[in-house]
């Protein structure tokens, strides 16, 4: 199956949330829908869920207009959705039955779904006696209890511990296998990097990054290199790159244990590299690395949408005072 989101538009009164939404996702992969707060992640999973209708645009399955009630869509809400005086198992099988799931089937998936979660030991207790985490797993149970063919998950790791959260990586990753669409939102980017092979990052209601996330990270990464100083002096190290080698580089940060630099339009690797390696030499500065910098997914979550935040603001102050 191929899911398409085609130049979704969506307004609240005088308010446009979705500003032409555009994105794919096929069986058998998982896509990061990625974003601030506000930013028009939710009102996307609603449009999709059907709770929203969208102003203009079309959401396709396999090329045919997307009708949710041939599909069945499991969707694990931020807020949290069931019922906390209530029986796990009791409403389990109540909400499998809500989707078309007989009886007697939607008592076997809510049995196995539990154990599959190791919470089957409170099927027959109140919810709300239940931990946070082992809420957390009963709220995935109940997403997946009608087997859904697209399953779109929002923040599923909060309130997990490590170990919980171990088994949610481990069923997220059997249904990405199983051929399942997974649609994967949160804000704990290490999950994304884990899970997802393509992302869209959305923000003021417009898709400012999309694609695969390796080819995203390597072209992140292409002008840019880290150099790693032996004591470990990262503030002296930047000093003395700014005073020897500006003309090939600029420093654009640190991490841990590297300074972070770009080079300059013109400027090669092999230049810079020997540059780096002459200058260093004489002037006794001791280098124990330097390679081909690697951004993780937060590193360009948080470069691309401060860039794309300035100049949304920069774009409202030019309006108001016109």
């Amino acid at each position: 199956m191929k899911l398409e989101v085609k130049d979704v538009r969506k307004s609240f009164g005088d308010k446009e949330i979705l500003k032409g939404i555009s994105f794919e996702v096929e069986s058998g992969k998982a896509l990061g829908l990625l974003g601030r707060n506000g930013a028009g992640k939710t009102t996307t999973i609603r449009i999709l869920m059907d709770v929203f209708h969208s102003n203009s645009g079309e959401i396709l399955l396999d090329g045919e207009k997307f009708d949710r009630s041939k599909v069945m869509i499991g969707y694990l809400p931020e807020e949290r959705g069931l019922y906390p005086k209530r029986k796990v198992l009791e409403q389990m099988i109540y909400l499998a039955r809500l989707r078309g799931v007989d009886k007697k089937k939607a008592t076997e998936n809510s049995l196995r779904w539990l154990k599959r979660l190791e919470v089957d030991e409170y099927a027959g207790k109140d919810l709300e006696t239940l931990s946070k985490g082992n809420q957390q797993k009963v709220q995935l149970a109940s997403t997946l209890v009608a087997d859904p063919e697209i399953v779109i998950l929002d923040e599923p790791f909060s309130g997990l511990d490590p170990v919980n959260s171990q088994i949610l990586k481990d069923v997220v990753n059997e249904l990405i296998e199983e051929g399942k669409i997974v649609i994967f939102s949160s804000h704990q980017m290490s999950y994304v990097e884990e899970f997802c092979r393509d992302i869209v990052i959305i923000n003021h209601g417009e898709i400012i990054l999309s694609g695969n996330l390796l080819d995203i990270k390597k072209e992140y990464g292409k002008s840019q290199l880290v150099v790693s100083p032996v004591d470990g002096d990262l503030d002296n190290l930047k000093t003395w790159i700014n005073n020897n080698l500006s003309a090939y580089v600029e420093v654009t940060g640190n991490n841990r244990t590297d300074v972070i630099v770009k080079l300059k339009d013109g400027i090669t690797r092999m230049e810079f590299f020997g540059a780096l390696s002459d200058k260093a030499a004489a002037s006794g500065i001791e280098i124990e690395h330097f390679e081909t910098y690697k951004p993780s997914l937060n590193d360009i979550f948080v470069e691309r949408v401060g860039e794309e935040e300035k100049e949304h603001e920069e774009a409202e102050e030019g309006d108001d005072n016109e």
